[in-house]
C-alpha cells in the first residue's frame, strides 16, 4: 500500500469530527456539498490524477466553511453509465476509512470535515484524493482507471450543482412506471451499518433508499458486479399486506441484519412497523394529531413543512 499522511481502515468508520477538533468544514448545511461519479472512455481518464479547482487545504483559514464538490470518473471494460450510482454511494464508505476525515450524506447533501489532526499532516488534498481511488480500484476491481476533480471555488461548485441535478434527475425517472409488484426481488443496503448499526435500507421500485442515491436499478446493479458488497438481493417472499407492503422475505433479512432488534419492516407504513432510519435520510415524516395529518420536512431544513391529510 502506498505511504500517506493519515492512517486508513475501516476502524474509522462512524469516526465523528466534533467542531472543537475540526480545521475546515466542506460543505454542510452551511454551504454546498457534492459528489458525482461519472463513467468515462479510458482514453479520457488520467489514471490516480489529482486536479483541484479552488483553495487547496493549505490556502484554507482554520474554522471556516466552504464549498465542496468531488467530481470522479471512472474508466474500465465493465465500466458502464449504470455503476455510476453504485460506486457513489461507496464514496461515502471510503472516504471514512480515512482517519480524521469526516463524510456524511450523498448526492448535493455532502458534509465533511477534515480534523485538525490530519490537516496538519498535510497542505493538500491531493494525498486524500489518491487514498480514496486506491480504496476504489482495490475493493472495485471493474474499476481499471480513476480520476477525481475537487473544486472549493463557489461559482464552480454552483456550476457543478447544476449539471450534478440534473443527471440525479434522469437517473430517478428510470424507476418511474416501475412497481413493487412487478418484480420478484428486492435489494438490501446496509453502507450505513458503521453509523447506525441495526438499520436495514430496503431499496423496492416504490421505495429508493433513505439517502436518495439507490433506485431499484442501482441495487440491482451492485450485487451483480460486486456480489460481497453492501447491496444484495432481497427475495421478496410471500406478500402479508399489501397495503402497508409487507414482505415475508423483508421481514427475515430485517430480523437478520439488525441483530434481531426488528422482526418486521413494512415498506409503506407510517406508524406500524415503518422502515428503520440511518442518519442519512432525505425527508423526515411527523405526525400533526391536531389536524390528523402528516407533515414532511426536508433535510436540509431550508423548506417549510408539507402537510398531508391522512
Amino acid at each position: 500500500m502506498a505511504e500517506f499522511p493519515f492512517e486508513i481502515s475501516p476502524m474509522f468508520e462512524g469516526e465523528r469530527v466534533r467542531k472543537e477538533g475540526m480545521f475546515v468544514e466542506l460543505g454542510g448545511p452551511k454551504s454546498l456539498g457534492l459528489e458525482l461519479v461519472r463513467a468515462a472512455d479510458m482514453d479520457a481518464i488520467e489514471d490516480d490524477k489529482v486536479t483541484i479547482i479552488g483553495p487547496d487545504l493549505k490556502d484554507m483559514e482554520e474554522g471556516k466553511t466552504y464549498p465542496w464538490a468531488m467530481i470522479f470518473n471512472i474508466g474500465g471494460e465493465l465500466v458502464e453509465p449504470d455503476l455510476e450510482s453504485v460506486v457513489e454511494r461507496r464514496v461515502h464508505d471510503f472516504i471514512n476509512y480515512c482517519q480524521g476525515i469526516m463524510h456524511l450524506n450523498q448526492r448535493y447533501d455532502v458534509w465533511m470535515r477534515v480534523s485538525k489532526d490530519t490537516a496538519a499532516k498535510m497542505d493538500s488534498f491531493e494525498p486524500f484524493g489518491k487514498a480514496v481511488m486506491m480504496l476504489f480500484k482495490t475493493e472495485l476491481p471493474f474499476i481499471e482507471k480513476m480520476q477525481v476533480t475537487f473544486y472549493t471555488d463557489q461559482a464552480e461548485v454552483e456550476k457543478q450543482m447544476v449539471t450534478a441535478k440534473e443527471i440525479f434527475k434522469a437517473r430517478d425517472a428510470r424507476t418511474k412506471d416501475l412497481r413493487d409488484e412487478d418484480v420478484e426481488v428486492f435489494y438490501g443496503c446496509t453502507l450505513c451499518q458503521s453509523f447506525a448499526p441495526t438499520n436495514v435500507c430496503v431499496v423496492s421500485p416504490d421505495r429508493v433508499s433513505l439517502c436518495g442515491a439507490i433506485n431499484w436499478f442501482d441495487g440491482r446493479a451492485a450485487a451483480k458486479v460486486d456480489p460481497e458488497g453492501p447491496q444484495f438481493a432481497i427475495e421478496k417472499g410471500e406478500l402479508l399486506d399489501a397495503n402497508t407492503g409487507e414482505y415475508s422475505g423483508v421481514n427475515d433479512i430485517a430480523k437478520k441484519l439488525s441483530a434481531g432488534e426488528f422482526d418486521k419492516i413494512k415498506l409503506h407504513s407510517f406508524f406500524d412497523s415503518p422502515h428503520t432510519s440511518c442518519g442519512c435520510f432525505e425527508v423526515v415524516g411527523f405526525y400533526i394529531p391536531e389536524v390528523d395529518g402528516i407533515g414532511s420536512v426536508s433535510y436540509t431544513h431550508l423548506t417549510l413543512p408539507t402537510i398531508y391529510s391522512v
